[in-house]
Formats: C-alpha cells, structure tokens, sequence
C-alpha cells in the first residue's frame, strides 16, 4: 500500500546547449522538494503526449509546472501571434494531452505560473499574450527582484478552493510572467486578482481539484504556500 500518494510533474525541455550537447530535460528542485515536504512523491513526467493515459494510470495527482515560454495562441483562438511569444510545441502537446487526461479521470490536478495559464485553456478558457500591451498601469509581473521575495499582493475571492486552503483573503506572491489568464473557461472560475486586475488564480468547479495560481509557491514566500501544496498532496492521498 503507497504511503505517499505518487505526484507527476511535468519538465521543462530545452535544446542542446549548457548542460548537453542533445535536447535534454529541466526542473528547479524545489518544485520536487515542495511535494516531498507536503507528503508527495513526485515522479518526473517526459514529454510524450502518445503516453499521457500510460503515466495517468500510474500517478495519482499531476503538477504543470511553468518556464520560460507561451501556450500556442492558436489553441485558444488568440488570433495572431505576438512577437514576445516562446513557444514549446512538444511540452505543450504533452501537458495538454496529460492535463486533459487528469480532468477527465477528475483527478487532483495543480497548475503553478505558465501550468495556471495550460490548466485554464485546458478548460477552454483564453489568455492575454501580453500584459504590458493589454492592460492599463500594470504591474511589473515579471518582477525586477529575486523570486525568493514577493513582487506584489494578490487579493483572494471568498468562497472559493484557494480562499478555503489558504484561510486568508490576501497573500504577497513572486511574479514570474507577462501572460495572464483573460477568460478561465468552462465550469472555472478566478479565485485571485492582483491589484492592477491581472488574473492570478483560477479553479474548476466541476472538479473535485483543480487549482491554477500564477505565481511560484514552491518558494514559500508567503506563509500560506506550503498549505497550497498540502491540500493538493491530500486531495490526491484521497482519490
């Protein structure tokens, strides 16, 4: 009997170049240490959108973590392509595939920064591929200072999955982005605003969990990170 429910992460894909000279995988530690310390055991995920329901069937919960590039706007009907979009195709073929797969088992899922803005279009909700181009006086959400310390507050919506695990109506975040969350699809909901109105959480109401935040709690920046992280190892020990 597993006395730690199993967690997929999904990796980051980079070309040759650093650390190998072949395309090779990557993933901070703290995203793997913020599970363990939660009860999880988290198990990488390789890219491999024609293994999605393999690895589903072997894992009882599923992180999307972020990095340093965009969803394809064609997926959400984003029309054209901004000039600061990176694009992944072979990582967003496979979170998608596998995210999907997790929604539709209605397991535990946790979107965290570029996994929030997946999680949503995976609910067939929209992204805004720009935030200094869309939205009046916005914050600096690609954040000048560490990721170790908080960019700015967020305010969170009562009554909500985020509100519940939490038990506060505000946090001070890390902000690693320059898309956001426009519209949260299907049966989802926002569960947190930044103070310029930037989309910073959302969560399905037709799943038992499924959880997106934008910004890194991994970090632990605020005290209520490592609880995010809690709900969701439980919620996964539970299925």
């Amino acid at each position: 009997m597993r006395t730690r429910p199993v967690i997929g992460v999904t990796l980051d894909a980079e070309e040759p170049g650093g650390y190998s000279k072949l395309p090779w995988y990557a993933l901070r530690k703290n995203y793997f240490s913020a599970i363990a310390a939660a009860g999880g055991l988290p198990v990488a995920l390789p890219h491999d959108a024609d293994l999605a329901e393999a690895y589903l069937d072997e894992i009882d919960g599923l992180v999307i973590t972020g990095g340093a590039f965009d969803v394809d706007p064609a997926l959400y009907g984003g029309g054209d392509t901004h000039p600061t979009v990176t694009l992944k195709a072979g990582r967003t073929d496979f979170e998608l595939a596998v995210t999907r797969g997790a929604l539709a088992r209605d397991m535990p899922v946790l979107g965290i920064c570029g996994g929030q803005q997946l999680l949503a279009v995976a609910l067939g909700g929209t992204l805004i591929q720009h935030i200094p181009d869309t939205v009046a006086n916005a914050l600096e959400h690609e954040q000048p200072n560490p990721r170790t310390e908080p960019g700015h507050p967020i305010a969170i919506a009562p009554d909500t999955l985020l509100a519940r695990i939490t038990g506060t109506e505000g946090m001070a975040v890390n902000s690693a982005h320059h898309q956001a969350v426009a519209t949260p699809g299907t049966g989802a909901v926002v569960n947190a605003l930044a103070p310029d109105g930037v989309v910073e959480g959302v969560e399905s109401t037709a799943h038992r969990f499924a959880l997106g935040v934008q910004w890194h709690p991994e970090y632990a920046v605020d005290p209520a990170d490592p609880l995010i992280f809690r709900a969701f190892v439980e919620a996964c020990r539970h299925g």
